[in-house]
Formats: C-alpha cells, sequence, structure tokens
C-alpha cells in the first residue's frame, strides 16, 4: 500500500517554517506497514493544490494533506477540496459548538473568522479535533483516501494519532512491518559500511538494511517485511545479532532509544546519582538528559562553566592548571569532573570544554578542540577529540560523546561495586 504527503503553505516553499509534519506522518505509516512514496510541498495556490491532488490520487492509495485550514484569507484548502471533489461548503454544528466551548473557556473574543473554522466541505466525514479549532476531514473517491489535517504539528498529531491510524487499521489489511536498530559511534558510514558488506549481500530479499547518520551518531537499522509476526521478529533478530557480532568495537545501544533514554535507564539499575560540568556545550548535556522524564530520579544538577572565573571559584578547578594548561585541557575537565562531583555529591559526573569555533583556536588547539572527562572521583576516563564542523554541529556531537562517555563509566562503575 502506498501513501503521498501534501504539505500545503507558503511559508514552507521560502524556509521560514520547517516541515517537520511530512516526516512525523511517514515514520507512523513506515511502522504500520504504509510506504510513503511522495512528499510534496506546495504553496497557499488554487492551481499547485489541485496539480498536488491529481498526480498524487494517481500513484498512492492514501493521501494525507497538512496546512490551509486557518481562519485567514491565504487559507485555502478548503475551498480547493471543494472544487476538486465538487461539493460545497457547509456548517458542521459539531465544529461550531467545539470552537464557541473554546473561546469561552479561554475568555477570548470570537471573531466572525473563527466561525469559518465550522465550515467543511459537505462531501467529507468530519474528523474532530480535540487540540485546536479546525477539524480534519476524510474523503473517499475511486478507491483513494484522503484525509486533510491542520498544519500546526501538534494539532496534527494528536488528531492522527487519535482518529486516523486508528481508522486506517479497519480500512486496510496491511502487511507486518519490523525494526531493530543497533545505534553505533565511533567510524563512519562508508567504514561501518566497508565492515559490512559480506553480511548485507547474505540478506533475504525481505530484510534492508538502512545506515542512518547524525551527529556523531550512526543507525543501522534492519527492517524485514511480511505477514507472520513471530516468524518475521524470529528471523529478523537471528540477522540482527549477527550484525551486532560484527560491530563488537562501536556498537553502543541496542534499539532505536536516545542516548539520554539509554543513560538513564543505566542509572536507575544501577541506583546512581549523575552530574555535569559544562563549558562548551553550554548546558546542552543537562537538557538532554532532563529531557527524559522520570529523570530527577537520578539527576543531581549542572554548573554551566562558561568562564575560568566560574570554573575555579565554583567547580574548585585550581588556578595554576588553568595557568599552565588552559581551559581546554584533560587536567581541566578532570578537576571539573571531581569539583562537581563534590558539589552537588554525585556518585558520576560528566565534564567538557572546547573551542565550537568559528573563532578562538589556535595552533596547538584548533576549533574544534575538545576535552571530555567522564567517571567517579576515584576513576576518571578522558578524551580528546577534534571535531570539524560549525559551531552547532560541534557542539551536538560533543553533547553526545559526552553522553556515551558517562554511559561507559556507568558500566564501569557498576563492574566495580
Amino acid at each position: 500500500m502506498f501513501a503521498s504527503v501534501i504539505t500545503i503553505g507558503d511559508e514552507l516553499l521560502i524556509g521560514q517554517t520547517v516541515d517537520t509534519n511530512s516526516a512525523w506522518i511517514a515514520q507512523r505509516l513506515n511502522h504500520m506497514g504504509i510506504w510513503v512514496c511522495h512528499r510534496l510541498a506546495v504553496g497557499d495556490v488554487r492551481e499547485e493544490i489541485l496539480d498536488a491532488l491529481h498526480y498524487e490520487s494517481d500513484h498512492a492509495d492514501l493521501v494525507l494533506i497538512t496546512g490551509g485550514l486557518g481562519p485567514t484569507n491565504d487559507d485555502i484548502t478548503k475551498k480547493v477540496l471543494c472544487e476538486y471533489f465538487h461539493c460545497s461548503l457547509r456548517e458542521d454544528p459539531k465544529t461550531l459548538e467545539r470552537v464557541k466551548k473554546m473561546f469561552s473557556s479561554r475568555n477570548f473574543p470570537m471573531l466572525e473568522s473563527n466561525l469559518r473554522q465550522a465550515l467543511v466541505p459537505d462531501c467529507c466525514t468530519v474528523v474532530p479535533n480535540d487540540y485546536g479549532t479546525a477539524p480534519g476531514m476524510w474523503f473517499q473517491s475511486n478507491h483513494v483516501i484522503y484525509v486533510s489535517m491542520p498544519g500546526v504539528p501538534h494539532e496534527m498529531q494528536g488528531i492522527m494519532t487519535d482518529r486516523i491510524l486508528p481508522e486506517l487499521k479497519t480500512h486496510f489489511t496491511l502487511p507486518v512491518i519490523l525494526h531493530r536498530t543497533l545505534i553505533t559511534m565511533g567510524l563512519g558510514e562508508s567504514q561501518v559500511a566497508e565492515r559490512l558488506i559480506s553480511f548485507e549481500k547474505s540478506l533475504p530479499d525481505n530484510i534492508k538494511l538502512a545506515y542512518l547518520p547524525g551527529n556523531g551518531l550512526l543507525k543501522l537499522r534492519l527492517t524485514v517485511l511480511g505477514d507472520t509476526q513471530q516468524v518475521l521478529a524470529h528471523e529478523l533478530d537471528q540477522y540482527y545479532v549477527v550484525m551486532k557480532d560484527i560491530l563488537p568495537d562501536i556498537a553502543v545501544i541496542e534499539d532505536d532509544v536516545s542516548l539520554e533514554g539509554w543513560i538513564g535507564e543505566l542509572l536507575k539499575k544501577n541506583h546512581l546519582t549523575i552530574s555535569t560540568a559544562e563549558s562548551c556545550t553550554g548546558g546542552l548535556i543537562a537538557s538532554k538528559i532532563t529531557s527524559v522524564p522520570g529523570s530527577s530520579a537520578y539527576y543531581k544538577g549542572s554548573v554551566v562553566s562558561y568562564a575560568n572565573e566560574v570554573k575555579e571559584r565554583i567547580l574548585n578547578v585550581p588556578a595554576e592548571i588553568l595557568e599552565r594548561y588552559g581551559a581546554v585541557s584533560e587536567e581541566t575537565v578532570i578537576a571539573m569532573v571531581k569539583g562537581v562531583n563534590t558539589l552537588l555529591h554525585t556518585d558520576l559526573a560528566v565534564a567538557v570544554s572546547g573551542i565550537m569555533g568559528p573563532e578562538g583556536g589556535t595552533p596547538d588547539k584548533p576549533v574544534g578542540t575538545v576535552w571530555i572527562a567522564a567517571g567517579a572521583a576515584d576513576k576518571i576516563r578522558t578524551h580528546l577529540y577534534h571535531l570539524r564542523y560549525g559551531r552547532s554541529r560541534n557542539t551536538e556531537i560533543t553533547a553526545n560523546y559526552a553522553l556515551r562517555m558517562l554511559g561507559e563509566a556507568i558500566i564501569d562503575e557498576n563492574k566495580r561495586v
């Protein structure tokens, strides 16, 4: 079964808004065994929307549309859908009541333009929106299903999760699709692919391997498609183990979880606490760790010691270390780990200091030089990295490398207990 996603809005085409909707939709459909054959962005232009609908109706069984359902004059999706399906707008009483209640509960004045949200094509099935004012709309024509939804991401996601995805399962007989993901760090995509040449050749036709690189990580995803879940799961697991055994030195996490999620599970399992001391990442590591629900059980806090004064005064990094070795040095990050562990009374800590760029580098310490330390007060591991990207990506990669080192330190600490 094939699907296409049409995202509507001038703001998408000029780069003012990044299209996250089509990626989110594609991921959810893929997990259901529905393959997205096209993703198309068009402006708020009648002819472009009509052309997209006509084209995708010839290539997909399911067409999902987001955007252009707001109350302003440039939101023309409903009018164009009426033209495409040869129908007219009508007022939907339930939607009108829902919109009125929403404005009343928030003590907002209701304008004439807001009442337009209750107008829907008379040939559609209205899909309630519990997250906003514009309802979704379900159409069916010539064996193709069309679903139009708001472009606001949280509204679209709510409608898809609550209404559309369950409904699709009742309309189509879908294949079983299973994924297993191995997250690696330390080698580039081409180097890993070189190691896996023979493995890839051994894969049966129904199992595919995808390489998904990003910010110091490389995800290796095996996907199998078929009819019987138990048989497919067994087959997929066999090949997954083989792949993992080929890459023992760079395999970090089994299955598709985040580094911070992996660390959280390790900490909870081993009843350990952590803290962070950050210079060049400016709190990004702390942000990642605290993005995990329940992280307060193991994460005590952070010191963002961007200035040497803070390293010295708050983290007790000796002045002679900073003067002799500099802020970006192995000696400094070791002292930062010890300092934040003592300050916040944690079992382990991670510290980073580096030069993110574009300025600040020297011949001895060029832009991209990063020192990371992680561990307990009496056992600290360190690593020097030389990154070669822009400031933003260097920062993101540094945070990921720090999380990996912290995870390894947690595992080592558990072995010592």
